[in-house]
């Protein structure tokens, strides 16, 4: 008769727990194979640290300078810079400006979009090309597109000609050239670059939405608004925070519009933080008061997407 092992020994020594001879080898060439995760972050690790959080370090010791950019020997003043900033009505004409501006684009963008969106997921012929229409603002570079808007909202251009041509001569005006309208050309020109980005969006989120409770909202007698409302536009509702925080990152960093189509006038009426922190840093060589600017705009863009990140998780709870 063969002795055979003790089962509670066999399993000792097949369990992964134990330094057994046999298996130690293995495990250990096994490991030394396997690659650290280390050297494969490093490359971004330093990109991000080394550059992106240096420039920003530096610029923020820059503020506190006096400096032309130029001259090897910047003058150091603490916080006048900030100081003359909050003192400056331009700043807070900028801020209003910004405020605005997000608040206006951003509904108009989001009712489109949505609108759009809504649309093109019913049964429409040729979808396809109305979604390349829609889209086609989105990847139009605002350099090349600023001489049309130029032209077509001068006091000649083609958008009084326009109106004249349907009786609407007595409204007319020079839409850029004067303080009361610049900034809503400006908004009437970016709602009309930037809905065709908020369409997609919001078409691909409600590509996610089952279709099974939308059925079943019909069967029981629910409408196109009642189910937009009540099982649509909830389903969507990380998608329009994504938006709402784009857009005030966006609008608080907002230059190429302004400055290629008013010059970020006329008088200071289509400013925004961008444009200020261009101007006093180039034309006027007042680098350490451009730094300045920019160390706010920093500070705003995190605050906002700090709340309005808050603001969205509490409303999906």
């Amino acid at each position: 008769m063969v002795a055979t092992e003790p089962r509670s020994a066999r399993t000792l020594a097949a369990s992964p727990g134990t330094n057994a001879p046999s298996t130690g080898p293995r495990k250990r060439e096994r490991r030394a194979l396997q690659p650290h995760g280390l050297p494969w972050i490093l490359p971004g690790l330093v990109l991000s640290i080394g550059v992106l959080y240096f420039c920003i370090g530096y610029t923020a010791v820059i503020s506190t300078w006096e400096w032309d950019g130029l001259s090897p020997t910047p003058e150091f003043v603490g916080g006048r810079n900030y100081a003359q900033m909050f003192r400056d009505p331009v700043f807070w004409g900028a801020i209003r400006n910004t405020i605005l501006f997000f608040v206006i684009t951003f509904t108009v963008q989001t009712a489109l979009g949505m609108l759009f969106a809504v649309l093109l997921h019913s049964r429409v012929k040729l979808g396809v090309v109305y979604k390349v229409i829609i889209f086609i603002p989105v990847v139009l570079a605002p350099a090349i597109m600023a001489p049309v808007f130029r032209q077509f909202f001068s006091a000649d251009g083609l958008f009084n000609g326009i109106l004249e041509f349907f009786g609407l001569g007595a409204i007319t005006q020079p839409w850029l050239a004067q303080s009361s309208t610049a900034l809503w050309v400006l908004m009437a020109i970016t709602v009309w670059q930037w809905t065709g980005l908020t369409f997609v969006l919001y078409y691909a989120a409600m590509g996610q939405i089952d279709n099974s409770i939308i059925e079943a909202a019909r069967i029981d007698g629910a409408g196109n608004l009642r189910v937009i409302w009540s099982i649509i536009w909830p389903g969507v509702r990380g998608t329009t925070v994504a938006l709402a925080m784009l857009g005030a990152i966006g609008a608080l960093k907002t230059f190429d519009w302004p400055w290629l189509v008013t010059v970020a006038g006329p008088n200071h009426a289509t400013e925004f933080l961008g444009t200020i922190i261009y101007r006093q840093t180039i034309p006027n060589y007042d680098v350490g008061y451009g730094a300045a600017v920019s160390v706010v705009l920093l500070v705003l863009a995190l605050v906002m997407a700090i709340i309005l990140q808050i603001r969205g998780r509490e409303r999906a709870r």
